[in-house]
């Protein structure tokens, strides 16, 4: 279970596309020291297992069905991408409860800036769509986002200079793809409603 506040920005140097996936290495810095093979972390906001640690680097192995439904498959070395470790049983839960099971990508249509901080719109599938509520959260990219506006096909989040400064999300212009995880409540909520008996 990871709360979706960014621990650091590491840097893809190496991938390795294999018949059953690729294999991502990732200069992790600060982090790694407290990593050991077998641990899980958010990539991207996805959630991985470490195979393989060497000083600060870490790898990970992820497969074709992880490719396809993220964003993953389009990084190349130099991409920086957003780390976090699981958050401790008990440690303070900031930011909201990201699974790391990502449901899809979503493009970023347009970003504006507003002040120090930048609107960003993306567009979205309506399955997807929705789970997304105003002033809810969703997870962009591993980051813990408040929903600031939707619409039909899209939805809003601003961020501010912090999160620009230490996540990827700084990085992004229109047209690129992010990885998303809605919020995990909604889900459940929907299925179980499902479940219940209906009026005759």
């Amino acid at each position: 279970m990871f709360t979706g506040i960014v621990e650091l920005a590491g840097v893809v140097t190496q991938i390795e596309v294999r018949a059953d996936g690729a294999r991502l290495v990732v200069n992790a810095a600060s982090i790694a020291a407290g990593v050991r093979v077998g641990d899980s972390i958010a990539v991207n906001g996805c959630c991985l297992t470490a195979v393989d640690v060497d000083g600060v680097r870490l790898a990970f192995d992820a497969v074709t069905e992880t490719l396809r439904r993220t964003s993953l498959g389009t990084l190349a070395p130099g991409a920086r991408v957003n780390l976090e470790r699981p958050v401790r049983a008990d440690g303070r839960l900031d930011g909201h409860l990201v699974q790391g099971h990502v449901d899809g990508t979503a493009e970023l249509a347009s970003r504006v800036e507003e002040g120090n901080s930048h609107r960003f719109r993306f567009r979205v599938s309506p399955p997807m769509l929705r789970y997304v509520v105003e002033k809810g959260s969703i997870a962009v990219d591993g980051v813990s986002l408040t929903v600031a506006g939707v619409g039909d096909d899209w939805f809003e989040v601003v961020l501010i200079p912090h999160t620009l400064a230490v996540t990827n999300l700084g990085e992004r212009v229109p047209g690129d793809r992010v990885n998303l995880e809605v919020d995990i409540l909604a889900k459940y909520v929907e299925r179980l409603l499902g479940f219940l008996p209906r009026g005759e």
